[in-house]
């Protein structure tokens, strides 16, 4: 029943007013900065975590496993709560589960429990989900399909915006310019002395989770009451019927699997790119007061693509080519990284070459999302809320691939661990030119689209 009521007060998206598609895009652009915000902290989160709770490289990225892997276990029944109590209920839902789980994190830090902070994280990831599962989609089909990238892009600049802010933001609230001669002084330390400045280390996340807690709690009230109207996705136009009559689950679509994979590998190289190049400065002997900014260069260099997204995309570059080039690019970042040597000095920061190809790989994951998913959704008609949500699993690409990069980091180095990205873009770049063309899982000639 509360699906037929639900299916019946949806608007279907050309009945939508330019006055409420702007509106329903602010709202979404600012669900978008929230999932900037409380994603991309986690750059700073591990090597914090990995100092005030001990913690080897691979024990680290445990921060980005527990967070992620919540979009695999959650995002198909995040699908079916959106089809029963529809968008708005649906997000406004997802942001109170948000909001428990930077409460998890008071708990967690009174205590100095890691596997508690991780539970906040993995809670935090599942709201998250469901809120992934109901924005991707609606910006999706929020208009015309070829400037689908173009939208994604602008909802690209608010989620990496807030990603800049946040890691430098939350440095500020929990880093004291004292701090570095304390983390050189905790290996010299006693058990005993050691415990109270880990203690006192790790208590300082306390007030800036209950303040994001009762923010997300808040935003949900808002979003339950606002103007941002339901839309249809289940209807289909009688060709996409015809075409779709004889599919009876979302396997028999090979573009969207094959999507949902590449999605798989973009985030973990993305995750990669920002989440680990403290990491990969302090190997360079560049203490954590200084590597704190990298990875709000590497999200700076995120949304200079997008705004050249927005600038070209479609008028002068389609958005299947700006795909196809930019996976190219990061191909060739990744063997740069491994591979280019020498000292440079540049914004003020004395490092390896190699790093700032680290932060040229934001430059080359900016428009691979937004190319991906208009492609990956094409013609799924009624099956559109089940294949975003296959497509959100594939977010939990950022939970195994930070943790191979980690695994390998222990076992050779920091920079060989980097290897981990090669076949991630090579795949890429094989569904940019071709996987996102099959429509059949037969191997015959025309079984891809031209």
């Amino acid at each position: 029943m509360a699906i037929r009521i639900q299916k019946e007060i949806a608007l279907e998206v050309g009945s939508l007013s330019e006055r409420e598609t702007f509106i329903s895009m602010l709202i979404i652009g600012m669900l978008f900065f929230i999932f900037g915000f409380v994603t991309w902290v986690n750059s700073i989160l591990i090597p914090y975590f990995k100092i005030a709770c001990q913690l080897s490289n691979f024990q680290s990225y445990l921060v980005a496993f527990a967070f992620y892997i919540s979009y695999f276990i959650m995002s198909v029944p995040s699908s079916f709560l959106l089809k029963t109590v529809g968008f708005k209920k649906g997000i406004m839902l997802g942001l109170w589960v948000m909001a428990i789980g930077a409460f998890i994190f008071i708990p967690a830090a009174l205590s100095r429990t890691y596997e508690a902070f991780l539970l906040g994280l993995f809670t935090i990831g599942t709201g998250l989900a469901v809120l992934q599962s109901a924005a991707n989609p609606y910006v999706t089909i929020l208009g015309s399909k070829d400037k689908a990238a173009k939208r994604i892009s602008i909802m690209g600049i608010c989620n990496k915006g807030a990603g800049i802010l946040a890691p430098l933001l939350f440095a500020s609230m929990v880093l004291k310019v004292t701090d570095s001669a304390l983390f050189k002084q905790l290996p010299l330390m006693d058990v005993l002395h050691k415990n109270v400045a880990l203690n006192e280390l790790i208590r300082r996340v306390i007030v800036p989770y209950l303040f994001m807690g009762v923010v997300l709690f808040a935003f949900g009230i808002f979003i339950r009451y606002s103007p941002l109207p339901e839309i249809d996705t289940e209807s289909e136009s009688s060709a996409l019927a015809n075409a779709n009559s004889g599919k009876t689950n979302i396997f028999q679509f090979p573009h969207l699997i094959l999507g949902a994979f590449a999605i798989f590998l973009h985030v973990g190289t993305q995750v990669i790119a920002i989440d680990t190049i403290i990491g990969y400065a302090d190997s360079m002997h560049i203490p954590l007061m200084e590597a704190k900014v990298f990875p709000s260069y590497t999200l700076f260099a995120t949304i200079s693509g997008y705004i050249i997204g927005i600038a070209t995309i479609p008028k002068y570059i389609s958005q299947v080519n700006a795909l196809r080039g930019c996976t190219i690019l990061g191909i060739i970042f990744t063997l740069l990284i491994i591979f280019a040597h020498g000292k440079i000095s540049l914004l003020g920061h004395v490092a390896d070459i190699s790093i700032w190809f680290v932060v040229l790989l934001g430059l080359a994951n900016s428009m691979v999302w937004a190319g991906i998913w208009p492609l990956a959704l094409s013609d799924l008609g009624r099956f559109t809320k089940l294949g975003a949500s296959i497509m959100v699993m594939g977010l939990c690409g950022s939970a195994i691939l930070p943790l191979l990069y980690g695994h390998f980091a222990d076992l050779f180095d920091v920079r060989q661990a980097y290897w981990v990205l090669f076949p991630c873009y090579m795949y890429l770049v094989f569904y940019a030119f071709y996987g996102f063309k099959l429509r059949s899982w037969r191997l015959y000639k025309g079984n891809a689209l031209n």
